[in-house]
């Protein structure tokens, strides 16, 4: 059951500054940051070049420029306005947001961000968490939030997340699943062989199955046709949390002075989310002290939490399915038609996993999996080609001058690396499908990424604050893209793959992907 109502007193929101919500905006000199000379001799930060707070406004506003546009063509939009790095000023309660587009500025804010890095811009579900449900996530968690208690949390999580031990663990379990989804592909296609209209939808069940698996250690049976039905609004809802977070965190919002009526849906889409995750923790918890594992190599994620702590391990459970289930599908979708549409990387690719499976039923595992340099070089190209995520925000960790002007500390900067990736003066051949430019041993004509900066391509954050479940991100995909390129040969016949934005860009084409098996 959805809970509708929720306690008044929490939605009492605190009165805010209409405009100009930055700390730090007056600060004469540094006292931490850069040398004295440099602070000195840099242009003061209200003269980094943006709009004004109402031109701004009327530009998200209809009619306007950077309305109803994807986050990467605005974000290239205000570069083409206004260069390399911009402001835009803080808005209807929210703080500044600084944008630079120079790698050599990403380093420089990566690399100062301090022991308990700040990452904001989930402010939405940050007072969901603190204000509406406080019973359940007690100041804990990944997502939203800071400082020495996400660094407490980060150091209890970290052992478990991140034990190439238990990454090993699940490639059974997640071939499983890899699996299952192979037999279904055949009973999707048309006549033309050619997958429905909804196939991203199929692909975000995958997603959502694996990380039942991983987050809840269960199979939540959402690639069944009949589908249980507490699975699969679990999956809409998840959906829809990351389309109205869209609206409210990223897009103009009065939410912080006014309850819209996207905020109360929020509200009740979370708490969805919120009872239906609670229930499948609660069922797994009782199974699990039923049939506990006979020692700790066996233990998956959620027991290995359990034992150190039960309210870690539901907030954990609870930041892995919001944040791990369309990050995955989007990226899978990205690497999918990348190789769709280079038949030969695709064959070149095939080759390598037939040495590991010389048969469609051969077994996946630890040892067979460790020699797979092609099929991840594949990853990541596709993973630049259609990124999933526009690029990495902090909030500076001390006072630093870039590109001439002061960025006083406790700024939010944002790394739209997404807009470098096709960008020659990074990558050469930028346009180009060459997942051999990310082998070790370089080919003949083929550019290397060692040639790019190597802090411009972080798919997976830099640092104390990168994406804790990276490990098992890349596996699901490994153990997918293997089965999927061993099975079919895929191909793309509909022109370029178009996205919109939520808080990642999704496809919005019909996924009409040509699967044809592939000869033993």
């Amino acid at each position: 059951m959805i809970r509708n109502a929720f306690p008044r007193k929490a939605l009492q929101l605190v009165p805010v500054r209409l405009f100009n919500n930055h700390p730090q905006q007056v600060a004469a000199s540094s006292s931490s940051g850069e040398t004295d000379l440099e602070w000195a001799n840099a242009q003061p930060y209200e003269s980094i070049p943006g709009p004004g707070s109402l031109q701004m406004m009327r530009n998200f506003a209809p009619g306007g420029r950077y309305y109803n546009k994807t986050m990467p063509d605005i974000m290239q939009a205000l570069r083409d306005d206004y260069g390399d790095l911009w402001r835009l000023p803080g808005i209807f309660g929210r703080r500044d947001m600084v944008a630079t587009f120079k790698p050599d500025d990403f380093e420089k804010i990566l690399r100062t961000e301090g022991q308990w890095p700040i990452r904001r811009g989930f402010d939405s579900l940050a007072f969901y968490r603190e204000k509406v449900r406080p019973e359940i996530f007690k100041g804990m968690g990944l997502v939203t939030e800071q400082g020495e208690g996400w660094h407490h949390f980060r150091t209890i999580v970290n052992p478990v997340m991140l034990q190439p031990k238990t990454v090993q663990l699940y490639i059974d379990k997640l071939d499983e699943v890899a699996q299952d989804f192979m037999k279904i592909i055949p009973n999707l296609r048309d006549a033309k062989n050619e997958m429905p209209a909804d196939f991203n939808q199929w692909i975000n069940r995958w997603a959502l199955e694996v990380m039942g698996v991983l987050a809840l250690d269960t199979r939540l049976g959402v690639l069944e046709h009949d589908q249980p039905e507490e699975a699969s609004e679990l999956m809409r809802l998840i959906g829809e949390f990351l389309e109205l977070s869209y609206q409210l965190d990223i897009l103009p919002s009065v939410w912080k002075y006014y309850k819209t009526p996207t905020f109360n849906r929020f509200i009740t889409v979370l708490d969805g989310i919120t009872d239906i995750i609670t229930s499948k923790i609660d069922a797994a918890m009782i199974r699990l002290e039923k049939n506990p594992s006979k020692s700790s190599d066996t233990m998956s994620v959620l027991e290995k939490l359990l034992k150190v702590d039960r309210d870690v391990a539901i907030i954990m459970a609870f930041d892995m399915l919001q944040a791990g289930v369309d990050t995955t599908s989007s990226g899978m979708i990205g690497i999918l038609h990348a190789l769709a549409t280079n038949s030969e990387k695709q064959n070149k690719l095939r080759k390598e996993i037939r040495a590991i499976l010389p048969s469609k039923n051969s077994p996946l595992t630890p040892d067979n999996m460790r020699n797979l340099p092609y099929l991840r070089a594949c990853i990541k190209e596709g993973l630049r080609v259609q990124s999933p995520i526009v690029g990495g925000a902090r909030t500076s960790g001390k006072d630093l001058v870039l590109q001439g002007y002061r960025i006083p500390k406790e700024t939010d900067i944002m790394m739209p690396a997404m807009s470098l990736y096709k960008d020659e003066r990074h990558f050469a051949r930028a346009q180009k499908f060459l997942p051999e430019r990310w082998l070790k041993q370089s080919e003949p004509g083929v550019p290397s990424a060692k040639s790019a900066h190597s802090f411009l391509f972080l798919p997976f954050g830099f640092g104390p604050r990168s994406c804790i479940g990276r490990r098992l991100a890349m596996m699901e995909i490994e153990i997918f893209l293997a089965r999927v390129t061993r099975q079919f040969e895929y191909r793309w016949n509909h022109g370029p793959l178009k996205i919109r934005t939520s808080l990642i860009n999704v496809p919005t084409n019909e996924l009409r992907f040509e699967m044809t098996e592939v000869v033993d």
